[in-house]
């Protein structure tokens, strides 16, 4: 184990969870070098595509990223770190033995102004058969309450699923004016580089603009217990109609143990994600076509 019973028994009543150095020095200069190279081609994209998302003022001579999408599909190190660190273990100390990655990103949060994430639920996105679902942020640099950090509200995980529709669409955020939202309990979750955030999926969370000089770089996994599977309506985590390639897809997806055929079914709260906003393709493009509204 990684976790204490302590961490684990926090996690499990607050909803989330900061873990202190859980890579080591060299892999972050590791990663920090092939983040660098994702800069630098993003200098020749002009629009959003499969791998980046830009934040306004992008350029050539001066490349700003909301997000790149999927980076262990892109780069073989950001698969291998999950098993080479301690975050396989820390997902095992709370998943269980068998543990499926749904989707990671890199959020790099550009300074003076970067996007803010307005607040929501990840289960909003993608409702399971049962809540065995969590997100890990690791911190790839120093991250404190000028530059755009996590924000979570504890104990939300056991509460409601709030309305993420707006004018008849998923928007993908909350409207804060929402009786069961009370932006006074939010916790901000702050640390060193090499630091890594968990939350629940359904714990209500966002992130303020970065109005810093500094980047906020968060790398974030999506995983779930393998029991606990999708439901219908969220297409964007199993693209395959095929029988064949979705076992191939779900046995890809596994960070260890086996894949799980026999989903587990528990009385949890479902809304599904539909209909959908104009533009669908990440939270950021959710939340701007949808019409969120901004707690920040």
């Amino acid at each position: 184990m990684v976790l204490s019973d302590n961490d684990i028994k926090f996690y499990n009543e607050q909803g989330y969870l900061l873990v202190e150095d859980v890579i080591s020095k060299d892999q972050l200069d590791e990663m920090l070098s092939i983040v660098n190279n994702f800069y630098e081609k993003s200098k020749a994209i002009k629009n959003n595509d499969n791998i980046y998302d830009l934040e306004d003022g992008h350029s050539s001579t001066n490349p700003r990223l909301k997000r790149i999408k999927q980076p262990h599909q892109h780069t073989k190190f950001f698969w291998d770190i999950i098993k080479e660190s301690k975050i396989q273990n820390i997902l095992i100390d709370l998943l269980g033995q068998d543990i499926s990655l749904k989707t990671s990103k890199l959020n790099t949060k550009a300074p003076g102004g970067g996007a803010a994430v307005e607040w929501h639920q990840d289960w909003a996105f993608y409702p399971h058969t049962n809540d065995n679902v969590l997100a890990l942020g690791l911190m790839l640099n120093d991250v404190d309450v000028d530059n755009g950090p996590l924000m979570v509200i504890p104990e939300s995980h056991k509460g409601p699923v709030l309305s993420h529709n707006n004018n008849g669409v998923f928007c993908g955020a909350i409207n804060p004016d929402d009786k069961n939202f009370d932006i006074s309990k939010a916790i901000t979750l702050t640390g060193k580089a090499r630091s890594m955030t968990i939350h629940h999926a359904r714990t209500l969370h966002g992130s303020a603009p970065n109005n810093s000089d500094r980047d906020r770089l968060m790398l974030f996994y999506e995983c779930n217990a393998a029991d606990a599977w999708p439901l219908v309506g969220v297409g964007a985590y199993l693209k395959n109609g095929n029988p064949v390639d979705l076992c191939t897809q779900m046995e890809n997806q596994m960070v260890c143990g086996k894949v799980n055929y026999q989903p587990r079914m528990e009385n949890v709260p479902v809304v599904l994600p539909l209909p959908p906003a104009q533009d669908y393709s990440s939270i950021f493009t959710t939340q701007k076509t949808g019409g969120a509204k901004s707690a920040f």
